[in-house]
């Protein structure tokens, strides 16, 4: 009978933990990146204020550093065109398809006192290279931004 409530646990406990995908993208995730690249899904000249924080041009170039074991994070703005420095934040990647790769991934500004998120899709990750995209509506259609980051 111990032995039964023993492996009954022991599956409890397995069963219970994050996917080995998810587990397996929080390591790669773990380090230093660079976002390279922001681009919009659609061609023209926009003003978008990213994470209610800056523009376009403050966060490329931008280095973030992520902790996944305490979903903490910096990112810092290195434009001296923008209001530079460094800004904490938590995030939280949720799977939502093993077989696609797809993951939720969500942001929130460390010190938000409105208590805003920012939900993102991780729809590229490897050792070196993360891509996330945000779809916003404007004027009721979709409007997607895609940030690339590589890995220092």
């Amino acid at each position: 009978m111990k032995k039964c409530i023993l492996v009954f646990i022991t599956f409890l406990f397995l069963a219970c933990g994050a996917s080995k995908n998810l587990r397996t993208s929080k390591k790669i995730i773990k380090g230093n990146w660079n976002i390279t690249e922001i681009t919009y899904g659609k061609t023209g000249t926009y003003n978008v204020n990213l994470f209610n924080d800056a523009a376009k041009m403050c966060f490329e170039g931008s280095s973030w550093k992520f902790i996944p074991n305490n979903n903490k994070g910096i990112y810092t703005i290195n434009n001296p065109d923008c209001a530079s420095g460094d800004r904490e934040f938590i995030f939280t990647i949720q799977e939502i398809d093993a077989t696609t790769g797809l993951y939720d991934f969500l942001l929130k500004p460390a010190n938000n006192d409105t208590n805003i998120g920012f939900r993102l899709t991780l729809t590229q990750l490897s050792d070196s290279f993360m891509q996330w995209q945000q779809t916003l509506t404007v004027q009721g259609e979709p409007f997607l931004i895609n940030m690339n980051f590589t890995k220092q």
